[in-house]
């Protein structure tokens, strides 16, 4: 079943603008309208939250909008660069969640993740990735999936807050009280159905058929028929000559497995070529197959290098066919480099006698691809004297930065996510427990090294300049070892709560 996410980002074109001016921009407390011309008004075609919060709304004329707010800044809004910034966007999407990505102008984004989200975490965590990465740059967003485009585009718009996940097949229910302005009707026909007293999209859609087409035409109808799913609305990916792109039209559909891994393995080859002519290696392939009823199915793979072994790239999108659904036959083939980045040709091996360096990029990739790139990732170390800030999770590919961990102390091989609070009995400042009780167990303490004392990065906030933590290796009655601490110097208050904390086992 299709599943399609709608991006909202209710402050593109004022964000966008405020991100343009930089330094000049006026603070966002300070309400902001973008005017333009429709036909010989000047109106408000965008409003930042600080205009809305005094009343003003897209489509008031500006004189109006002027006259209710003071201190209201009016800029021209520029709408062909607005579209233009969404496209880049779009392209941005397209090489970080799925396939299949498209503006939805004015002010938002489709994507079909179907069979991506598991590449996430799910689609809770998707959505919630999405928008916090807006969050993150100043960008207010909204995300919401559905079974349709009209739907997730509704909800998104109206219902989530900030994020909203439609159950499958549970879009009907979902959009029935929504506003009759959630079909992505023309301004008119909205306000014709008012004037009729259709409010919500569960009261037009219960109406007879026949004489809302008489008076509104067609786009009523096709409008609930795509948000209900009962007719397709394609997605058209987003595409610029920058991306490197091979494709195959097909005379008859094909729809056989052998088919379709046979002209997936010549588009490799061709797409292999086109790379080595620019240098390039592919990070991100995408197999795209149109078929018959204007439908897509996809295949993503990605790699932890840049590739362009033809075989390499063939047996990890030919793998994964079994998951294509050909439907009536499949029409064009297409595959495209999402991402690609410089490839060099490197030595194998130094010497006659030498042994070639072990490469795993292979299996990484082949892993990757089944269970997420996101799930693979080894640890490095971090120029940090704080333990938990001392390692990071990197890409498993990505080049040693040269750093390492420190080994004047030793240190736990388990190091706990979080330190886990304990009672202890012990004499301060500087002696170890004599005995502590860990997830309920009570435990005697036969040998101890320490104190070796941590103290806080000052640099990073005011509540670590006295901050101290004494750390002790422990050993009980079992031979069991431990990395416990206590927080504080044992004599001020102000260094720490003087409680004890275990934070890693060793051996």
């Amino acid at each position: 079943m299709p599943r399609v996410v709608s991006l909202f980002l209710p402050s593109w074109s004022t964000d966008r603008l405020r991100r343009k001016l930089g330094d000049a921009a006026p603070p966002p407390e300070t309400p902001l309208v973008l005017v333009g011309r429709q036909q010989r008004r000047r109106v408000v075609l965008a409003a930042n939250p600080a205009a809305i919060a005094g009343g003003l709304r897209v489509g008031m004329p500006a004189t109006k909008a002027q006259a209710l707010v003071s201190g209201l800044t009016v800029m021209d809004a520029d709408p062909a660069a607005d579209a233009e910034a969404l496209d880049r966007l779009a392209l941005w999407a397209l090489q970080r969640y799925a396939p299949i990505v498209a503006a939805d102008p004015p002010d938002g984004l489709v994507i079909d993740t179907t069979g991506a989200d598991h590449l996430h975490g799910g689609e809770e965590l998707m959505l919630s990735g999405m928008v916090n990465r807006f969050f993150a740059s100043g960008i207010a967003a909204r995300a919401a999936v559905a079974d349709t485009w009209g739907a997730a585009h509704a909800c998104a718009r109206f219902l989530a807050s900030p994020t909203r996940v439609v159950p499958p097949g549970d879009q009907a229910d979902a959009i029935r009280g929504l506003a009759i302005a959630a079909l992505r009707l023309d301004a008119a026909i909205v306000n014709g159905l008012r004037i009729l007293g259709f409010n919500t999209i569960g009261q037009a859609a219960s109406a007879p058929r026949a004489p809302l087409t008489l008076r509104f035409g067609p786009e009523l109808g096709r409008r609930l028929d795509q948000v209900m799913g009962r007719i397709a609305e394609p997605i058209d990916p987003v595409r610029t000559p920058d991306l490197i792109e091979v494709r195959r039209a097909f005379g008859e559909p094909i729809a056989a497995a052998e088919t379709i891994a046979r002209y997936t393995a010549r588009l490799v080859d061709q797409l292999c070529r086109m790379l080595e002519e620019k240098g390039l290696g592919a990070r991100r392939v995408d197999l795209l197959f149109h078929r018959v009823d204007n439908s897509y199915q996809v295949i993503r793979a990605g790699t932890a290098t840049p590739v362009r072994d033809v075989k390499r790239l063939t047996r990890l999108l030919t793998d994964r066919i079994e998951t294509i659904d050909p439907g009536f036959g499949i029409e064009i083939m297409s595959l495209t480099a999402t991402q690609a980045e410089p490839l060099m040709a490197r030595q194998a091996i130094s010497s006659l006698v030498g042994e070639p360096e072990a490469d795993v990029s292979g299996l990484i990739d082949i892993l990757g691809n089944r269970i997420g790139e996101r799930r693979l990732y080894r640890f490095a170390p971090v120029a940090s004297d704080v333990p938990e800030r001392s390692v990071a999770r990197v890409a498993p590919m990505v080049p040693d930065n040269g750093e390492t961990w420190p080994d004047h102390w030793p240190r736990p091989t388990r190091l706990l996510a979080h330190p886990e609070l304990i009672e202890t009995m012990a004499l301060l400042p500087d002696h170890p427990p004599v005995s502590f009780t860990w997830r309920g167990i009570r435990r005697r303490v036969r040998r101890a090294d320490g104190p070796e004392r941590v103290f806080g990065e000052w640099w990073k906030g005011d509540a670590e300049l006295t901050a101290v933590r004494d750390y002790f290796q422990v050993e009980d009655d079992a031979g069991e070892r431990y990395w416990i601490f206590r927080s504080g110097d044992g004599e001020h208050g102000e260094t720490g709560s003087h409680r004890w904390f275990l934070h890693g086992i060793f051996g």
